[in-house]
């Protein structure tokens, strides 16, 4: 047996693939509900954006199920997060927001060094780590159930302050982009550390992503549009072979040809809001791909089982009980 060999057996004694999965075989998983397939819009920046997505989900029929943020919990408003999570609530979607700050938006000199932009997204010191688990926090007190992490240290950390009742143990840790997984082994590390849900590198082949589904059964979260600076690629066409390779599946659309808006704020606004329109069309679009190919995948439901829909916000609470 050559060496090669003797790593895939081992690969393989350990639960993992010997390889990128290049027979693409059916995945039998699920979501809680025994659907293959969510629909996420991310890059969704505070209220208006969110209630933009409602709307243009109702009008062009699509079910929207999760919406993401990125430019984080604390650059929103305690009022902000109230408005959001009540539309959400009502909706019956789910929103994960982003543990912000990251190194990119530091003092770091690494990130902005030649080969150190890798570390752009890792949270730069204790006191960073400290700042985006109060992030996390903050939004579970005004009713989030999940937010983003982009760090191995913030994830672990994560997940031990939801099993000591710090953080609600029904919070799940949604693995960001910039945390980018990219291989069946890394899949089943961020696993182990309490991720709920995992964002792989936008640029995974249909066999690689096999590969991933078959080291663990928590959701993927793909990419089927990219922003420019994670690829910029539109790949509408593979909807239905990701779907039947990788499920349980978020297909996420991103936006090519869109600007960098991050952090977002009220300057910038009315660009997040149209950006946010057009990538429910991309949706509408994805989707009428899909249902041309009569594979019968199945969706979820709005609200359905699994889906980390905020609870009643701090801000409803209070109005109650005035």
């Amino acid at each position: 047996m050559n060496g090669t060999s003797v790593i895939r057996s081992g690969l393989e004694s350990m639960g993992l693939p010997r390889g990128d999965l290049l027979s693409c075989p059916d995945s039998h998983k699920r979501f809680p509900d025994g659907a293959q397939y969510r629909v996420e819009i991310p890059s969704t920046e505070g209220p208006d954006g969110l209630r933009v997505v409602l709307e243009e989900a109702r009008r062009l029929e699509v079910r929207v199920h999760r919406v993401s943020q990125g430019s984080g919990v604390l650059l929103m408003t305690d009022e902000e997060l109230d408005r959001m999570a009540e539309m959400a609530v009502e909706a019956q979607v789910e929103v994960s927001l982003f543990t912000r700050p990251n190194a990119a938006w530091g003092v770091s000199a690494m990130v902005r060094s030649t080969a150190g932009g890798v570390a752009a997204a890792v949270s730069h010191g204790q006191e960073q780590l400290v700042a985006c688990l109060e992030d996390a926090r903050r939004a579970a007190e005004h009713g989030f159930r999940s937010v983003l992490i982009a760090d191995l240290g913030v994830l672990a950390a994560f997940h031990g302050l939801r099993q000591s009742g710090v953080l609600p143990s029904d919070m799940q840790a949604k693995v960001s982009v910039m945390l980018p997984v990219a291989n069946a082994a890394a899949a089943r590390v961020v696993e182990q550390l309490g991720a709920s849900t995992i964002n792989v590198a936008t640029d995974l082949t249909l066999p690689q992503l096999a590969a991933i589904r078959a080291a663990v059964s928590i959701p993927l979260d793909v990419y089927v549009e990219a922003p420019d600076n994670l690829g910029g690629f539109v790949r509408l066409h593979e909807i239905p072979e990701i779907i039947r390779v990788a499920s349980p599946v978020y297909i996420k659309f991103g936006l090519r040809n869109a600007p960098d808006i991050y952090p977002s704020g009220s300057h910038l606004n009315a660009i997040a809001v149209e950006l946010s329109r057009e990538r429910v069309r991309r949706a509408r679009l994805g989707l009428e791909v899909l249902e041309r190919s009569q594979m019968a995948a199945t969706t979820s439901e709005l609200g359905a089982a699994g889906l980390a829909v905020p609870a009643v916000s701090r801000g409803a609470r209070g109005r109650a009980g005035a």
